[in-house]
This record gives structure tokens, C-alpha cells and sequence, in this order.
């Protein structure tokens, strides 16, 4: 591997460098692409969504777009430039012309940040903008701006993108990279990034680092991320099959004291379980599942369907969904899962 590839972090030299690089995002892009073409350009933009789903990247691309030069394209992140002498800069410099642009581009990174006097600042900037300034505000917590800046701006909300896309994702850079990413490993990959292209970015360059050869496997994602090994969570599901919370409680505490993410575990479980009932209801997505686990998985997830057996049922795959929502307000984690196994097992 070539000395870039080792230095260069997987989310610079994928950064999407025009809207047919982006995925995911048609709704944003569309009509984004339409204002451009019609030169119907808002003076503000709020460009909403969770962490890793290329607001910036979106917002870089449109400065781009419209002609926005690098020296008339400013960027702020509000999560260490908060307070209100920042947001003067700002206002003081975003009536002088651009310098070589039609427009000039303010770009506010984790705009929920800002201080109450900086978010006073900024909305009388917004209220009577130059003809030459456009501001694209990035956040992932609506919730925290004022309404008043809000109702000032063109509202995106930019969608997490799912484990399909994510697993084609890391497959597609895997494959740039020289490395063939198998489909288990790939799915795991997806699951880890948690509906973030960036963080599976993040997870996917850990594990070509990590791997000796040109192949990975699912075995090598686990052992480089520390998530659950197989074994751990099919016995904690074969605790469930049988009606044995013993089983599946020394599962999940063997998986705690390797310092495994419970959200993670639960994550895990809850997706295996989902192809037992979908290989038992729904034979037509067979192909699908073997697609996207192991060889000798499949077979594991095969066989508990074919037996059909009544404790790995809607009601267990419910009772899991509901641990896992408990998971993160719970002291001790594995608690909620814990509980879930008693009440399965009908041991209350």
C-alpha cells in the first residue's frame, strides 16, 4: 500500500466532490440542484441530520456550485467558536464584496452551539442579509435553534443512511483500497457505522490497517473493533431457543468483561433474530440473508428456522427490541437484556 493510502484518512479522500458523488441524499440534492439551475439561491440555509451524513460535505459542494471561490468560502465550527465576538467577524466582514466571487459562503458547523448572545448576533445578520451572502447552517439537534433563525432559513434534513447502503459503501472504498471485504464482514462493518458514512469510514480504515492480507473477514472486524464474537452472540439466542436465561446471561457478562458495547450486542442479536423469522416466514429472502453472513452462519440461522421453534418468536424478537431501547437509560447496561431473558425463559 502506497505511504497516501496510509496517511490519508478514508473520509478526506472519499469526501464527495460533486451531488453525483452524493449518496443517499436525492431529496436535499434535487432540489438543491433545481434552485442552481433556476438561480433561485437563499440568502440561508439549515442543513439538519445526524453526525456523518454530509451536511458539510453537501454544503462545500454547493459554495462550488454557485462559483464560490476558496477565498470566498468561510468556515466556522460553532462547537469551539461559540460566542459572540466570533459572530461579529462575521458580520463585520460579510458586507465588504467577495473578492473574486458572485457570492460569498458562510458555512457554521454545529450552529446548536452557539452562545444565546451569538444566536441574537447572527439572526440580525440573517434578517437583512447583502445580496452576496449565503449561509449554510449545519446541525445535528434542531431542537437547540432559536425558531427565530430557524423560520429564516431553507430547511433540509439530511436522512442516516441504512445498513444496505452502508454495506455497499464500505464494500465499494474496500475495493478501491485493493481489498476484497467479505459479505459478513461487510455487514458488520455497516452495523458498527451506525447510520454514519464517516464512521464507517473510521471502522473500515481500522481494519484495512489491521488486515495482512488483501481479504477480510468477519473474524478480522471483530477482533479489530472489539465487537462480539459470533459464538458469543449465537449462544446468547440459543438461551432464548431454549428457554435457558442462565445461558444467555453468562453470554452477554462474557461479552461485558471483554468490554464489548451492549448497544452493539443487542444490536447483533436483534439482527440474527430477524433472519430466523424471515427464513421462517418469508423463504423468498434466503438468498438475500445468505448474501449477507457467513457460510457457516447461515446454516446456524437455517437450522432454528427449520425447527421452528415457538420461543424465537414475534414476542421474543419484541421483548429484545424493548431491552434494547432500555439500554442506554439503564446504570448497568446489560440489566434491560438481562431482564429480557427471565421474562422469556418465564422465570419471573
Amino acid at each position: 500500500m502506497s505511504e497516501e493510502k496510509n496517511n490519508t484518512a478514508l473520509y478526506r479522500k472519499y469526501r464527495p466532490q460533486s451531488f453525483k458523488d452524493v449518496i443517499g441524499q436525492d431529496h436535499v440534492i434535487k432540489v438543491i440542484e433545481n434552485s442552481i439551475k433556476q438561480n433561485s439561491i437563499s440568502h440561508a440555509y439549515l442543513f439538519a441530520g445526524s453526525r456523518g451524513t454530509g451536511k458539510t460535505s453537501v454544503a462545500r459542494i454547493f459554495a462550488h456550485e454557485i462559483g464560490t471561490t476558496g477565498s470566498d468560502l468561510y468556515e466556522m465550527d460553532a462547537a469551539s467558536n461559540r460566542g459572540i465576538d466570533d459572530i461579529r467577524e462575521i458580520r463585520e466582514g460579510v458586507n465588504t464584496l467577495p473578492f473574486e466571487s458572485k457570492y460569498k459562503v458562510y458555512i457554521i458547523d454545529e450552529v446548536h452551539m452557539l452562545t444565546k448572545e451569538a444566536f441574537n448576533a447572527l439572526l440580525k445578520t440573517l434578517e437583512e442579509p447583502p445580496p452576496h451572502a449565503v449561509f449554510i447552517l449545519a446541525t445535528t439537534e434542531t431542537d437547540k435553534l432559536p425558531e427565530t433563525v430557524v423560520s429564516r432559513c431553507q430547511s433540509f434534513t439530511f436522512r442516516r443512511p441504512n445498513q444496505n447502503i452502508l454495506r455497499e459503501f464500505a464494500v465499494g472504498i474496500a475495493k478501491k483500497e485493493g481489498f476484497n471485504l467479505e459479505a459478513s464482514a461487510a455487514d458488520l462493518v455497516a452495523l458498527l457505522g451506525d447510520g454514519s458514512f464517516r464512521d464507517t469510514q473510521g471502522i473500515l480504515q481500522k481494519v484495512i490497517a489491521g488486515s495482512s492480507d488483501k481479504k477480510i473477514s468477519r473474524e478480522e472486524v471483530e477482533l479489530v473493533t472489539g465487537a462480539p464474537r459470533n459464538s458469543i452472540v449465537n449462544e446468547f439466542i440459543d438461551s432464548i431457543a431454549a428457554g435457558d436465561s442462565q445461558k444467555g446471561i453468562v453470554a452477554l457478562h462474557t461479552a461485558a468483561e471483554q468490554n464489548i458495547d451492549t448497544n452493539i450486542f443487542a444490536k447483533l442479536v436483534l439482527e440474527k433474530m430477524r433472519f430466523v423469522l424471515l427464513l421462517s416466514h418469508a423463504p423468498d429472502m434466503e438468498k438475500v440473508i445468505k448474501e449477507r453472513v457467513s457460510a457457516e452462519d447461515f446454516e446456524y440461522l437455517h437450522a432454528l428456522a427449520k425447527a421452528k421453534n415457538k420461543n424465537l418468536s414475534l414476542t421474543a424478537l419484541l421483548e429484545i427490541i424493548k431491552a434494547t431501547q432500555l439500554i442506554g437509560r439503564a446504570h448497568i447496561s446489560e440489566l434491560p437484556l438481562e431482564l429480557a431473558l427471565v421474562k422469556l425463559a418465564g422465570k419471573e
